[in-house]
């Protein structure tokens, strides 16, 4: 089963949770705010994996982070959503539009 890596305070996680509510499908969601052993295990990934080396010269965070059965992993939920035999995200089913948002405020 895939493995989503998220927190109620990202916008892009919620609009996830939205998407997987709507077509019923099943992931495991692990908020990393939920508890230390959750963070530990996500700054674990973060850390080390070459996936967060562009969002960490952003001052990003990275999630959602979608890991699959197989060890892959991606911040592109599309490619996740083909791991899993779903399509595309559609533009009305992002129910929380945003702004571009980092360490310097939004654009």
């Amino acid at each position: 089963m895939m493995k989503v890596y998220g927190a109620e305070i990202c916008v892009d996680c919620r609009n996830y949770k939205a998407i997987q509510k709507n077509r019923g499908f099943e992931a495991e969601y692990i908020d990393i705010t939920e508890n230390t052993k959750n963070l530990k295990e996500f700054l674990e990934i973060r850390d080390t994996d070459a996936v967060f080396d562009e969002v960490k010269q952003r001052h990003s965070i990275g999630i959602p982070l979608f890991v699959n059965e197989d060890g892959t992993k991606t911040l592109d939920i599309n490619e996740a959503f083909s791991w899993i035999g779903q399509k595309p995200v559609e533009e009305d089913e992002i129910v929380e539009k945003i702004l571009l948002c980092g360490i310097h405020g939004c654009k």
